[in-house]
């Protein structure tokens, strides 16, 4: 490059360039240090800044930037949704509740000032047609307003199918607001929102990308899946709207998912997180409070908290929360999770817990719906094998679950996988369970999902092949980013 600016006369220029660039990069790598992030994630950003030219400068300006301590909400408006959305929370933690479960109800207040609440109830589905199926009655149903919030919503049959019948109830009077968010749903054409909007139905992106300012926004993205109706029934998990949650589309057999319908006064926690996003999007505090606090859903009665997680929170909220309860474990940990990225801190406590002689057990998809998640998620298997945790995979098509359970009481179903971007990056919401039959509900599904797995052996892992190996090494170093 230098004889070239020297032909042109310029060989001055290419000084100049190569020394901006060199304070650029330094420049970068001084705010990754001060940030005083993870060393692990510091060393990540550093190598790619120094091993990418021009690449990991633009890189780190789109992914590695840090947002914390944004403020969503003014204190004021805070203070007034959550007067009309939580007006049905538990002050005093039941009794019924371990010492254990208590502390964790408490660790969830002090983190995101999460609401409890007792008596509700809760219906699983492990299939998208059951919950699709279930949902569209459910709306069909809607007298008041609906709030519908996914990560992805298709524009193919089930995701038609959702949005004629949102039309049909915003013609009706009915409110339907709806948030999607624009990188899950970039490839969807404009069209297929414009017709909703048309048709009266407030829907609109969550950090909306456009070339070329998308740099602040790209690697923010709102992948919680909530629906709320009349305040009175709400939809919270790991599927989106699309139709290869009904059938695997083309790449996979089959798609196992999980999500929960719930009814009970926890659905005003649903619908405070959707107006919180809301007012974050811009478009003003929802003056709808909550709906009845008698559960409506013929389901399992349980004790509950929603718990939302994000980049803008002081805290990693779900990580702790999931930290905190594997660490209380006694007899078990079971995690379903389509990629399996832990922070140090959760993988150390999950190698604790199994060298404590805690059935630790984690269910990942052979083949995930990223070739590079399948390598980063593998990279990590000898490692927990060596602790004594058992490893599964699942061979009958995806496996989308996101799953915890620890014991005979707890329990955490929602849309955060067991990976970075989900602690870190992204914003998330939770259902956290108490109660033991739900847990035992989600134990028997765990073990019929076992069926379908192959129990990966600590001898023939060591005996993959070598450039496997070397594959995870690559990805492994650069997982904290990922």
């Amino acid at each position: 490059m230098q004889s070239f600016f020297d032909s042109l006369g310029y060989g001055w220029l290419y000084w100049v360039i190569m020394v901006a660039y060199a304070f650029t990069i330094l420049g970068i790598i001084a705010i990754v240090l001060s940030e005083n992030r993870n060393p692990v994630k510091s060393l990540a950003w550093i190598t790619v800044l120094l091993l990418l030219p021009g690449g990991g400068a633009i890189l780190y300006l789109f992914f590695g930037r840090s947002i914390k301590n944004t403020h969503i909400l003014s204190r004021r408006n805070k203070k007034r949704l959550r007067g009309l959305q939580l007006g049905s929370e538990v002050v005093n933690i039941s009794k019924d509740l371990s010492p254990e479960n208590r502390r964790l109800v408490q660790l969830a207040r002090s983190l995101s000032g999460a609401g409890f609440y007792e008596n509700n109830s809760v219906e699983v589905f492990v299939n998208a047609n059951d919950k699709l199926d279930t949902l569209e009655d459910d709306l069909r149903q809607a007298r008041h307003y609906i709030h519908l919030q996914y990560y992805i919503f298709e524009n193919d049959a089930s995701g038609r199918r959702i949005a004629d019948i949102l039309m049909d109830k915003a013609r009706q009077g009915v409110k339907v607001r709806v948030i999607y968010d624009h990188v899950g749903s970039f490839h969807v054409a404009s069209n297929f929102f414009k017709r909703m909007r048309s048709a009266g139905v407030e829907i609109y992106p969550f950090f909306r990308v456009a070339f070329p300012f998308f740099g602040s926004k790209i690697n923010w993205r709102n992948h919680r899946k909530l629906v709320i109706i009349d305040g009175d029934i709400g939809y919270v998990g790991g599927m989106n709207i699309a139709d290869r949650y009904r059938d695997g589309g083309r790449k996979f057999a089959s798609w196992r998912d999980t999500h929960l319908r719930v009814s009970g006064a926890v659905v005003a926690a649903l619908q405070y997180s959707f107006a919180t996003d809301w007012a974050f999007i811009g478009k003003g505090l929802l003056t709808e409070g909550a709906g009845s606090s008698s559960p409506r859903v013929h389901g399992i009665r349980c004790d509950a908290h929603l718990t939302t997680s994000g980049p803008t929170d002081q805290w990693c909220n779900i990580e702790f929360l999931f930290l905190k309860a594997i660490g209380t474990a006694q007899k078990r940990i079971y995690i379903q999770t389509p990629y399996f990225l832990p922070t140090e801190s959760l993988l150390r406590a999950l190698q604790t817990a199994a060298l404590s002689r805690v059935d630790v057990r984690v269910m990942i998809p052979r083949h995930s719906d990223s070739t590079m998640l399948t390598s980063a998620s593998n990279s990590y298997i000898s490692e927990c094998l060596a602790a004594g945790i058992k490893i599964y995979f699942y061979d009958a098509g995806m496996l989308h679950s996101k799953m915890v359970l620890v014991d005979d009481d707890f329990c955490s179903v929602g849309s955060t996988n067991f990976d970075f971007r989900s602690f870190e990056h992204n914003f998330e919401s939770n259902l956290f369970i108490y109660t033991p039959e739900f847990n035992e509900k989600m134990r028997h599904i765990f073990h019929a999902d076992m069926e379908k797995c192959r129990q990966i052996r600590q001898p023939r892992w060591r005996r993959r092949p070598l450039h496997r190996k070397i594959i995870e090494s690559i990805v492994r170093l650069l997982s904290p980013i990922l």
